[in-house]
């Protein structure tokens, strides 16, 4: 059973946007540890073939959830790419604010009136900004329409880095894009690692099916919207979102991996650079989760965050279940197999997971003990306050840590 089912349809909708903006956050924490380790240049490199190498896997995934992938592999047109862009942790809603303009089904534009990854890498310089707006983009915005269409092409029509004036003025929109589909393009190609993450267990993972008599959309086979209204979205449809949600996040990992591993001397700084990444955005994806959903800041709402936090889900992946006395026991599963996040944690690391409670409460820790071919967790409180993890402080640097989402009309797209 999914730990998402008890919630509630609200709570679920308020959920999902949360974890699509958790997603993003991963690259705010591994990057930094990326640049100590290896440099500037190296690190644009990983986070290229990071993305490159999961999104047309998880984008193909959500496409077949929710019904508009297109009739035959390969053939979809701008809206099965606007689609879905608008449920990739790469363009969170709102903090990756893109604006889509539809012209016919091989010819669209977008523009982002709100950049939140710009806001982070702006005030490094404008070396960052171009190594994410060009060096990245440009590979990688192709690399995710070839879920869609290897047809499709993503270019720029302006982009940053901006002036000091435009700064200044807060120059909008941030960035403007056109997408054409055209069969005299070249066709894009995978980069190598892609096929290795094709044959992860995350990959083809069965996750919850959708109950088409729910109440509420089942799928997003209409029209396209200016901005998802996930409370449209039946209770069965958005807990099925967030498991692929979380499921991105684990296939981005996985291909994270794949980039580290030709570049670390050994498996100790490979484990030395995964942990870091996995302490801070654990500790900032309870502090968003617990906030969204009002959870209580003690043991109950650390036990709730956990069972929630994209670390232990989604539950056909990692094995985990809260028992009676209100331990959290963790078993072998497909996560295991493919070194997921949850592979690194247990009674002889508990990093992460000490991040996750102590981001409601400071005086919470854990205590993690072998338990069978697993290990068990119970939330304990301790009289001295822990200090904050420095890897949650690296992802505090985001202004995606306390981005708010805000209440918006969901309007129809027609082509102009």
């Amino acid at each position: 059973m999914s730990s998402y089912a008890d919630l509630t349809r609200e709570e679920l909708a308020a959920l999902v946007p949360e974890l699509l903006l958790i997603g993003q956050l991963i690259d705010r924490s591994g990057m930094a540890w990326c640049i100590s380790e290896f440099g500037r240049d190296e690190m644009l490199q990983i986070a290229i073939e990071e993305w490159a190498a999961a999104s047309p896997i998880y984008t193909r995934r959500m496409q077949q959830a929710l019904g508009y992938a297109p009739a035959a592999p390969g053939q979809g047109d701008v809206i099965t790419i606007f689609k879905g862009l608008q449920l990739d942790i790469g363009a969170p809603p709102q903090f990756m604010d893109f604006r889509y303009t539809v012209h016919d089904p091989w010819h669209g534009e977008f523009h982002l009136d709100h950049c939140g990854a710009l806001m982070d890498v702006e005030p490094m310089g404008p070396d960052y900004v171009k190594g994410m707006c060009h060096d990245i983009e440009d590979p990688t915005f192709d690399a995710t329409a070839i879920a869609s269409n290897p047809k499709a092409q993503v270019r720029p029509i302006h982009r940053p880095p901006r002036s000091v004036d435009e700064m200044a003025a807060d120059r909008s929109p941030h960035c403007a894009w056109t997408v054409i589909i055209d069969e005299s393009y070249p066709e894009a190609e995978g980069i190598p690692a892609l096929a290795v993450n094709e044959a992860s267990r995350a990959a083809t993972l069965a996750l919850t099916p959708i109950d088409p008599a729910d109440e509420g959309a089942g799928d997003y086979t209409g029209p396209l919207v200016s901005d998802l209204d996930f409370t449209a979205f039946s209770h069965s449809a958005l807990v099925r979102i967030a498991e692929e949600v979380c499921l991105q996040m684990h296939l981005l990992d996985r291909a994270f991996v794949l980039a580290l591993e030709k570049r670390c001397a050994d498996g100790e700084q490979l484990t030395r650079i995964r942990r870091q990444q996995l302490t801070g955005l654990a500790g900032v994806a309870a502090m968003r989760i617990a906030r969204a959903l009002r959870i209580s800041l003690d043991e109950d709402g650390a036990r709730r965050v956990l069972a929630l936090h994209p670390l232990l889900n989604p539950s056909a992946y990692v094995d985990s279940t809260f028992e009676a006395d209100g331990r959290l026991v963790v078993r072998r599963s497909p996560a295991h197999d493919d070194a997921a996040w949850i592979s690194l944690c247990g009674p002889a690391w508990t990093g992460a997971l000490a991040a996750t409670v102590q981001a409601l409460d400071p005086h919470l820790d854990v205590r993690v003990d072998a338990e069978g071919d697993g290990w068990s967790l119970t939330v304990v409180r301790s009289a001295e306050a822990a200090p904050e993890a420095k890897e949650v402080a690296v992802v505090k640097f985001s202004t995606g840590t306390d981005f708010a989402f805000e209440t918006r009309r969901s309007l129809p797209i027609s082509p102009v």
